[in-house]
């Protein structure tokens, strides 16, 4: 009997601590007797989102819950994109907990990627911005007024780091990635953005172009400089090796890149100086190519001209390459301090020192040789 009643004491504690970790949104009750006629539980981000819409008046009173355990370093958002369903030109609400314990909660337009969150007015008006925090759950409300006869709306949730009352760039993996949707406040509907295929495709791209013409390519060329000083063809073969394959590569990276401008892998992405030099350098590659195939022989006297332009062409490519890697790390946002381009600066820095290296040999040996045939003049 007494272990009957221990079973089921478990039972109803294990299903007891279930429900209250996985609570559904319409089973909370806010304080102060505030009450949501509509509510749904975000797929991403321990997020919920309640709401009641106006019709007569055209406005929507919003709810945004989150679920953490870190709420003092960390802050949270939730906006209307009005025109699109990416993150520039959406329309923000922000929330977080300040360094000396107080709430702030504002608004804040989306103008770039490279956003830090600044106050700002919104495209449409917004009243009784305010934020809340609730045991471990940080809460903000606000009344928007919707354009008129707009019931369905582009929305996009996030959160990330706090540094110093500073929002900074939240995390561009996992489940912040696919923090969007189009929400029907009328009906009530949810429909997720499923963007994390474009996503990876992006990611393929640029893991693709910058292995490719960011470091195969100056790799072949360190081959071809310095590989003459060693007996043998083995530097030629490897600098063709690394040459083909930096450019079967970058080709690759080049087409998945072409693809998500032309929106074939999803929603179109806009590319601008960074697309024109991609498909620059993927002319420019070709040409090296066509060139090094047709190069004169060693005794023809066109060789110095092929040399000349050969080698000028080569290095433009690579400096063009290893520019533009960098603006496509800009154009997600890949600062300084994040590890995709800590790596690639690191790798690009190995290989300029190696290449100083062996520079001041091949520099500490052509002086030598110098020496030693002035020697055997004076004889």
């Amino acid at each position: 009997m007494a272990s009957k009643s221990f079973s089921f004491a478990f039972l109803l504690l294990f299903f007891l601590c279930t429900f209250a970790a996985a609570e559904p949104c319409d089973n909370h009750r806010f304080r102060g007797g505030k009450t949501f006629a509509s509510c749904i539980d975000l797929p991403s981000l321990n997020c919920s989102l309640h709401w009641n819409f106006h019709s007569l008046t055209q406005t929507v009173d919003v709810a945004l819950r989150r679920n953490s355990v870190d709420q003092k370093t960390r802050w949270m958002s939730w906006a209307i994109n009005p025109h699109s369903k990416g993150m520039v030109g959406s329309q923000a609400l922000v929330a977080f907990q300040k360094d000396d314990g107080t709430m702030v909660a504002y608004t804040s337009p989306i103008t770039s990627y490279a956003t830090q969150l600044q106050k700002g007015d919104l495209s449409f008006p917004v009243n009784g911005v305010s934020s809340i925090l609730e045991g471990n759950e940080m809460i903000m409300f606000a009344t928007l007024v919707l354009p008129a006869n707009t019931t369905t709306v582009n929305h996009l949730w996030q959160e990330g780091p706090l540094v110093g009352n500073v929002p900074r760039m939240h995390p561009l993996s996992g489940p912040n990635m696919g923090s969007m949707g189009t929400l029907d406040f009328l009906a009530g509907k949810l429909v997720v953005d499923k963007t994390s295929s474009r996503n990876q495709w992006k990611i393929v791209h640029g893991i693709l172009c910058t292995l490719g013409w960011g470091f195969l390519m100056p790799v072949g060329a360190l081959i071809a400089r310095h590989g003459k000083q060693w007996p043998g063809t083995a530097w030629f073969r490897a600098h063709i090796f690394f040459q083909c394959s930096a450019y079967l590569t970058g080709l690759a990276g080049g087409i998945i890149g072409v693809l998500l401008w032309l929106g074939a892998l999803g929603a179109r992405i806009g590319g601008g100086i960074h697309q024109y030099i991609g498909i620059t350098l993927l002319g420019l590659g070709a040409i090296q190519g066509i060139v090094g195939y047709c190069r004169p022989h060693k005794e023809d006297k066109k060789r110095v001209y092929f040399n000349i332009f050969h080698c000028s062409l080569g290095y433009g490519t690579i400096g063009l390459s290893i520019a533009n890697v960098f603006l496509g790390f800009h154009m997600v946002h890949l600062m300084i301090k994040t590890w995709p381009q800590v790596t690639y600066i690191a790798a690009i820095s190995l290989l300029g020192t190696i290449t100083l290296i062996l520079e001041g040999v091949g520099c500490w040996r052509r002086t030598t040789v110098r020496r030693e045939i002035a020697a055997l003049e004076t004889l």
